[in-house]
Parts: C-alpha cells; sequence; structure tokens
C-alpha cells in the first residue's frame, strides 16, 4: 500500500479548503476535476469552457497542424476590448480634443503610453494573424464540406478586422491618420455607380471632419466589435457541430474476410434508427484518439495566452505606437499612404483605379467566398497542401509569380499606355495595366493546373498562392518603394516611410 506524503497531503487540503466551500461551489459548482467524468462536468457547466468539446482529438492539439493562429486571433480580439475600453476613459470623439488626449495618454496619463501602444500593436497584430489563420485554413483544405459555410463566416471576419483597424486609424487624428484614411475612403469610392455614396456614408460628407470622426468612433467602439463577436459566436459553434478542426480522415475500418466487422472496445454502440447519410459528428467520434479537453487543450490555451500578453507587453514596452503632428488639411503628405493593409491596393490604384478600386477587390471577395463551392472534391481536407504534388505546385506558383509581378511593374513605369499614346482612352487604361493583366494571368495558370493535375484542389492552391504572393508584394512596394508623387524610390532614398 503506497502511503501519501505529509506534503502531499497538505497539498490536497489546501486544494480542497480552496474549491470545496459554499462560496467557491456556488460560483463554479464542481471542484478542481480529478477524473474524467468531473473533468467533462466542468467543461460543461462552465460559461467560458462550454464552447469547446469535452474531447479533443489529438491531431487538432498539434501545434505545426493549426499553429494556434486561431486562438491567438481571440485573444487578441479580447485584449483590445479591454485596452480599447480603458482608451475610452481618455478620449473625447472631437476634432478639437481628439489629439490633445492622445498627448494626454502619451505625457500625463499614467501608464497612458503603453495602454495605447498595447491597443495599436494589437490591432496590428490581429490584422495579420487573422490573415495567417485564413492562410492556414487555406492550405490544409479546411474549408471543403462540411464546413463551407464556416469559411464564409471567417471570410467575413476578416473583412470586419480590417474594418476595425481602418476605423480605429482616424481616432488619434494626426497628420498620419487623417490622410490615411483620406487615402482610403477614395479608395472606397472608385466603384461605379455606389462608390460616391459609400464614400459619403462613410464621412458623412465630403471631406474628413467632425462627421467622419464621430461615425468611425461610433463604428470602431460599438457596431464593428458588436458584429464580430456574433460573427465569433456562429464561428465558434459551427466549429463545434461540423466536426471540429479538419484532420485527414480516417482509413475505412475493414472486416474479416466472411465476418462481421470487428466493433471497437472503446465505443458503445446502440441502434435507434435507421437512417440515410451520416452527420460530420459521426466522422468526429473517435474516442480511442480523443484526449480530454481538460486539461490537454484549456493548459494550452492558458499556455498561448501567457505567450500573447508577454509578447504584446515586450512590444509596447520597447516600441511607441506612432504619433504625428496634429491632423492639417492643408498640408498632405507627399506621398499620402493608406494603412498598411490597404497599400496593395492603393499600388493597383495608381495604374488603374477601375483596376484598385473595383476590379481587384470584387475578384478576391468573390474568390474567397466562391472556394468552398468550386473545389469540392474532399481531397486533402485536414493536410496540409493536400499532398506532395500539392507542395510543389505552391511552392512554384509562388516561385513564377514573383518575377511576373516584378516585370509588370517595370513595365508600367516605362511603358505605361499614358506614356506611349498620351491621348489614349481610358478603357485602354483599364484593360492594360499590371493588375488587370495579373488577375487573366492568374486565372489562366489555374484553369491550365486543374487541367493539367484533373484536380480542382491543384487548381484552387495555384490560384490562391498567386493571389497571396502578388498582395504581399504590392504591399511591399508600396510602403517602401514609393515616394513623393508615388514616384518609384529606393527604401535608403525615401523620406518619411509609412
Amino acid at each position: 500500500m503506497v502511503t501519501e506524503s505529509p506534503r502531499e497531503t497538505g497539498r490536497k487540503k489546501a486544494a480542497s479548503w480552496l474549491t470545496d466551500n459554499r462560496v467557491v461551489r456556488s460560483i463554479f459548482r464542481r471542484g478542481y476535476p480529478d477524473n474524467d467524468l468531473d473533468r467533462a462536468a466542468v467543461m460543461f457547466s462552465n460559461f467560458f469552457l462550454h464552447v469547446l468539446p469535452a474531447r479533443t482529438h489529438v491531431h487538432s492539439l498539434k501545434p505545426t497542424y493549426t499553429w494556434g493562429l486561431g486562438i491567438i486571433s481571440l485573444f487578441l480580439f479580447v485584449i483590445l476590448l479591454g485596452t480599447g475600453s480603458l482608451l475610452m476613459f481618455f478620449y473625447v470623439p472631437s476634432t478639437e480634443r481628439a489629439y490633445s488626449d492622445m498627448k494626454d495618454l502619451q505625457f500625463v496619463v499614467s501608464y497612458g503610453v503603453v495602454l495605447r501602444n498595447l491597443h495599436r500593436w494589437a490591432a496590428h497584430a490581429m490584422v495579420a494573424v487573422v490573415f495567417l489563420h485564413m492562410c492556414r485554413v487555406f492550405y490544409t483544405a479546411s474549408y471543403k464540406a462540411p464546413r463551407e459555410f464556416n469559411w464564409v463566416i471567417g471570410v467575413l471576419l476578416w473583412g470586419a478586422t480590417l474594418m476595425m483597424s481602418f476605423t480605429g486609424y482616424l481616432l488619434p487624428w494626426d497628420q498620419l491618420a487623417y490622410w490615411a484614411i483620406t487615402v482610403g475612403s477614395s479608395i472606397a469610392s472608385y466603384p461605379p455607380l455606389v462608390g460616391e455614396y459609400i464614400r459619403t456614408l462613410m464621412l458623412g460628407g465630403d471631406t474628413v471632419g467632425q462627421n467622419a470622426l464621430i461615425r468611425f468612433y461610433v463604428m470602431h467602439v460599438i457596431v464593428l466589435p458588436g458584429i464580430m463577436m456574433i460573427l465569433m459566436g456562429v464561428h465558434f459553434w459551427r466549429i463545434r457541430k461540423d466536426g471540429g478542426l479538419s484532420r485527414p480522415p480516417a482509413p475505412p475500418a475493414e472486416a474479416a474476410q466472411g465476418e462481421a466487422a470487428a466493433f471497437s472496445p472503446h465505443k458503445t454502440y446502440m441502434l435507434v434508427e435507421l437512417a440515410e447519410g451520416k452527420t460530420p459528428m459521426v466522422d468526429a467520434q473517435a474516442p480511442e484518439e480523443e484526449v480530454m479537453s481538460w486539461p490537454h487543450t484549456v493548459f494550452r490555451m492558458l499556455v498561448v495566452f501567457v505567450g500573447v500578453v508577454a509578447v504584446l507587453s515586450a512590444v509596447a514596452y520597447f516600441f511607441d505606437a506612432p504619433l504625428e503632428e496634429l491632423a492639417n488639411p492643408d498640408h498632405p503628405p507627399n506621398p499620402a499612404k493608406a494603412p498598411w493593409y490597404f497599400l496593395g491596393l492603393q499600388e493597383i490604384v495608381s495604374y488603374s483605379a477601375l483596376a484598385g478600386g473595383v476590379i481587384v477587390p470584387a475578384a478576391a471577395i468573390i474568390g474567397l467566398m466562391t472556394i468552398p463551392y468550386i473545389d469540392r472534391n474532399p481531397e486533402g481536407q485536414g493536410a496540409w497542401f493536400t499532398s506532395a504534388q500539392g507542395r510543389r505546385i505552391t511552392l512554384w506558383s509562388v516561385v513564377a509569380v514573383i518575377p511576373v509581378v516584378l516585370v509588370l511593374t517595370w513595365l508600367n513605369e516605362h511603358y505605361a499606355v499614358r506614356i506611349l499614346v498620351p491621348g489614349a482612352s481610358q478603357i485602354w487604361v483599364d484593360l492594360l495595366n499590371p493588375g488587370t493583366i495579373l488577375i487573366a494571368l492568374f486565372a489562366a495558370g489555374s484553369l491550365y493546373t486543374w487541367r493539367r493535375t484533373g484536380s480542382s484542389r491543384m487548381g484552387a492552391l495555384a490560384l490562391y498562392s498567386y493571389f497571396l504572393t502578388s498582395y504581399l508584394i504590392y504591399t511591399l512596394i508600396g510602403l517602401y518603394f514609393r515616394g513623393a508623387n508615388w514616384a518609384w524610390v529606393w527604401p535608403w532614398q525615401a523620406t518619411g516611410l509609412h
């Protein structure tokens, strides 16, 4: 018989004293779980944990499969809600007060500069992490049945994240914010028929002023957070109902010849009703490949949260959020740049307003929304790049598109339609520019890959990689290689990088 040490006995008594009392039980209902039944009950009875299943498939816990990007996005959103709520105590959405409030946070409010830094860098991080999360979902084919609609919800969340960051960009009311929103709202005005209405709706007038500031403030602190919380709730709910995170399908069980298939000793079977088909949860039920969410999933989430807070705190301590001089409508910077995540579009707008303001955004949105309904082959679900062939196609798609984008950009700098034919019609400018040419090349390359491999998944991998690579290249060009009058400059020649 094994006897407990006095230290172990004392630890258990202390834990029991902390958890097994009337006050704690009235809140948490159960003490610290030490068996599977109690671990499952904790997940069911806790308001914050019940969104998770009682058991988690081991494939979902692999760090190299998800990289924790989805949960990091959630934690960043929670941090933004917390820091944003505190910042609201020290901010008045007025063109007369906004900038001075920023200065007070910087020099007067205790830890105000750290608070603003946390909020600013968390917002930028969330834009990047949500984008990476969407890439992870695509490259692991996690958008396929039965998760098509949840992919659409994810695309909407990506758009809402961009708008959250965009609406918050104006609130400091400095030169950087003012002119970034001026450029961004101009891009929004390019769609025909509705463009000017969109811009007027955003700004509450023709210029960026008090009406724009109050509208952006309300959108930033009330409307968009509410929309995102609803979408997140639906997103998490659908993950549960669709059988959890995607994973490779289990190999079909092979029955012994002449005998009935062997039943798993880990499952309990009961014939309730004969029905056609099966629900997504049927495939998810594999107890022998699952572990209890408490502690395996919950503790991993806790470690990720602590890591996110630690990294953000370090960045906020060492790097201050930018704050330029007071916004001045009479002194625009040259060049005036949109927020960094819209610089790719601004670069294409510089070639053609129709291409950058209408064609490319419409193609991206429609393409992302329809991918699950075009690529309906279930192959490759739950595996990075589907197969070795998928990895090769993705790699070569990225490698191939880089020189194409750079060559087209160089040709547009020296041999654009308006340079060769100054009086050319606008329709030729809209047709013969890097943006529209790339869309045609991407479509042709994707269809060729699809026909050559006989796989819609391979064609989708090529198309997504084309767009992803070109988007990143144009963002870098707009960020580092554009100077006065949007002329090409080398980074060491540029001044006032955005």
